[in-house]
This record gives structure tokens, C-alpha cells and sequence, in this order.
């Protein structure tokens, strides 16, 4: 019996020193995750980040610091099946936050330590932006080793993937009509990006890729990891090129000398791929054709425009307005930035077009309206003939004729 209790207490004693060897270890691993991530938080201008957000009046309001395990929830620990989209820059996963609210979350490939300050600077810019076309950013987490951006998350896709991926079932074919309006909003963000707020943003990256659309196709700019503000003072600066081939421009790559005026080139060959159809670069081209922006302008000028146009949108109608964005796209396109238009300019002028187009669809539409309703009230249109008492008969057109009016009454008004 005295063995049994023996061995009975050596049993309990060791269960009871594995369990308190477990709490020890656990205890410590948690505070070595505490003191990462308060190391992390701190490295990344976590403290610098919270007295700017005091400082601008209403960004605490409406920005937050996530902490990682919020954001590890929200993507199932950041799980490969929430990844929605990859490049050269990071990864963005889709995720849920507690309160249901569907977000993208950036996760970028490459730290900017030594930037720190700048970071958190432009991370307040891009918080306070609020243009209906360009993504919101809800906030970030700083307790990683590189800092997580939160954005809004938009559910329908790229510019890119509407236009190039052709022929899948979930993707039907852009009409003029919505191509015009997504670049008519894009203009209008490049625009608010550069002139309204200060310090201006460059963003230095604009693409199809980076043009997103929501639920109702309305266009929304978004990456702006390399995006650049430029000081007040200046009308732009020097930096490293970086950007995408094709949509790169020129004179920056040859300067790096960088301006508002870049922008402009990019959206040029985001023009040229609305009305072509084609990708940026096409490698699989003929040498002189390889380039977008160059085969579109070199179609210009040998006036070939009818022949590169994209199928799906080519008609009579349409012809007018689309040489008008070609001739756009060309002046976004020129070698020198002097001798582009700004964004304002450009947003002005699509902003035009697609208000023409809308007023011609709403004629349109009306005229056929009309037209419905004369046909269905065109066998009461001959004189009603009503026998009155004296025995002679009486014509009344008037009854139709104020019947008639009445029911054209909203359209005229509509006119």
C-alpha cells in the first residue's frame, strides 16, 4: 500500500510539475510576443502615428490601429484561400472584421524602417483622403515587422481583368457607355488627388490593375504604395524610377525627375486600353506594335482609328465620342509632360463627353417612349364620331388630343 501511495504521489507531482512547466513556458513566450510586438509597434512610428492622428482634427474618428490578432481573425491567420490579389509590392487578402465588415488588408513584401517618418506622414494624407473614387483607408497594424494597411474592400474586380479577361462566364463585356463613365471617375480622383488636397499626391503607379470597381462598376483608385507627396514648394522631385512597363512615362524614366504629368502619361495608356482592348505591353506583337501607347498614336496619325478600336464597343453611334477620348489620350501620351494637359483639364473634358452621351441616351429613350405610345393609342387618333340628340353627329378630336398630352406631359418636361 505504501508503494502504491508512493508511486501515486511521484505520479501526481511530476503531472503537476509538467503543468507548471507548460504556464512558465507559456507565460514567457507570451511576454516575449507582447514585447515583439510593443517592438514592432514602436519601429514602425506607432507612438509618432497616434500624435498625428490626435493632432488632425477627426482622423481619430474615423481611422484605426488594428492589432494583429484582429486582422489574423478577420483572415483565418491569413489564409492562403483569402488572398485576392498579388504584386510586385505585397499581398492583399480579403477579410471579415468582428462587426461583419468586409476589408482588403495589405500585407506589404518589402519594410521602409528607415523611412519611418515619411511613412506615417503619408499614411495620415491617405486616411483623411475621401473621394468616392478612390479607396478608403480604414487604417493599419503596426505590431508586424512590416506594417499592415486596412482598405475598404471592393467586390467587382479590376479595370484589367474586365476588359483582358475575355470570354469568362463572370465577366461580360465592358460597353462604351461604362468604359466612358469608369474613365471619366478616374480622371476626376487623379484630379482631386493632384490639385485638391495638400500636400498634393502623386501616385505614381496608375493602371488598369489599380482601378477597381464596386458593386455598381463605379471606378475606384486604389495601391498607393509607392504614391509620393509633394512638397508645397515644389512642382515635383527627384526620386528612384519605379512604376510598370507600359504604363511608365518616358520622360521620368529618363529624368527621374517626377510630376504630376506622369500620372497624366499613365492614364493615357489607360485610355488607349478602354478603346483597344489591348494590354499595355503585347510581347507576342509585331516590334513596332508591342508598345500601346505607340501603336495607338501612330493609328492616329495614319488615320487608322476605326481599325484598333475594340469590337465590343465599335459601332456608328459611338464613332464621334470615341475619337474625341482618342484625341485625349493622345495629348496624355505626348514625350514632354509640358505639353500634356492636367488632370483637371483631362477629367473636365471626359466629364463632358459623358454628360453628351447621357443626354443622347435619355433622348434616346424618350423618343422611344413617344413612339410606344403613339403606336398604342394610333387607332384612337381618327375623330370620335357621337350621335347627339337632334339627330346630327359631332367630331370630338379633343378627347384623345388632351389624353394624349397628358400621358407626354413628364417627357416634355424631361426635355
Amino acid at each position: 500500500m505504501k508503494k502504491c501511495s508512493f508511486g501515486h504521489g511521484v505520479t501526481t507531482g511530476f503531472i503537476a510539475l509538467f503543468c507548471a512547466t507548460l504556464a512558465i513556458c507559456w507565460g514567457v513566450n507570451e511576454r516575449k510576443l507582447i514585447k515583439r510586438k510593443a517592438k514592432f509597434f514602436q519601429q514602425n512610428g506607432g507612438l509618432m502615428l497616434k500624435q498625428q492622428l490626435c493632432s488632425q482634427r477627426g482622423s481619430s474618428e474615423n481611422t484605426k490601429i488594428f492589432t494583429v490578432e484582429e486582422l489574423r481573425k478577420a483572415t483565418n491567420n491569413f489564409h492562403q484561400s483569402r488572398i485576392v490579389g498579388e504584386g510586385g509590392y505585397g499581398t492583399v487578402y480579403k477579410g471579415e472584421l468582428a462587426d461583419k465588415t468586409e476589408v482588403a488588408i495589405k500585407k506589404s513584401k518589402v519594410g521602409a524602417q528607415s523611412q519611418t517618418s515619411q511613412f506615417i506622414n503619408e499614411l495620415v494624407v491617405l486616411m483623411q483622403i475621401n473621394h468616392m473614387n478612390v479607396v478608403k483607408v480604414l487604417g493599419c497594424c503596426l505590431e508586424t515587422e512590416v506594417p499592415l494597411l486596412v482598405y475598404e474592400f471592393i467586390p467587382n474586380g479590376t479595370l484589367f481583368s474586365h476588359i483582358h479577361s475575355k470570354g469568362q462566364a463572370m465577366l461580360s463585356p465592358l460597353s462604351w457607355e461604362l468604359r466612358l463613365k469608369i474613365a471619366a471617375e478616374t480622371a476626376e480622383a487623379l484630379a482631386y488627388l493632384h490639385v485638391d488636397i495638400t500636400p498634393p499626391i502623386i501616385h505614381r503607379d496608375v493602371k488598369t490593375m489599380n482601378i477597381l470597381l464596386d458593386e455598381n462598376d463605379t471606378a475606384k483608385v486604389s495601391d498607393f504604395g509607392i504614391s509620393r507627396l509633394i512638397p508645397q514648394d515644389k512642382d515635383g522631385l527627384t526620386t528612384m524610377v519605379q512604376g510598370t512597363l507600359g504604363y511608365l512615362d518616358p520622360e521620368y524614366f529618363h529624368s527621374s525627375q517626377l510630376t504630376e504629368k506622369s500620372d497624366v502619361y499613365s492614364f493615357g495608356v489607360v485610355l488607349a486600353e478602354l478603346l483597344t482592348g489591348r494590354k499595355a505591353l503585347s510581347f507576342d506583337m509585331p516590334e513596332g506594335d508591342k508598345c500601346l501607347s505607340k501603336f495607338l498614336i501612330s493609328s492616329l496619325n495614319d488615320h487608322r482609328l476605326h481599325h484598333i478600336v475594340d469590337s465590343a464597343i465599335l459601332n456608328h453611334e459611338n464613332m464621334e465620342t470615341i475619337k474625341e477620348v482618342a484625341i485625349i489620350a493622345k495629348r496624355c501620351l505626348e514625350v514632354k509632360g509640358e505639353d500634356r494637359p492636367g488632370m483637371k483639364e483631362v477629367a473636365k473634358e471626359l466629364a463632358r463627353l459623358t454628360n453628351i452621351m447621357v443626354k443622347k441616351q435619355t433622348w434616346e429613350k424618350v423618343d422611344f417612349v413617344s413612339g410606344e405610345t403613339q403606336n398604342l393609342l394610333g387607332e384612337s387618333s381618327a375623330p370620335h364620331c357621337l350621335d347627339i340628340e337632334s339627330g346630327s353627329s359631332a367630331c370630338i378630336t379633343a378627347g384623345y388630343n388632351s389624353m394624349q398630352s397628358q400621358m407626354l406631359m413628364p417627357y416634355d418636361d424631361a426635355r
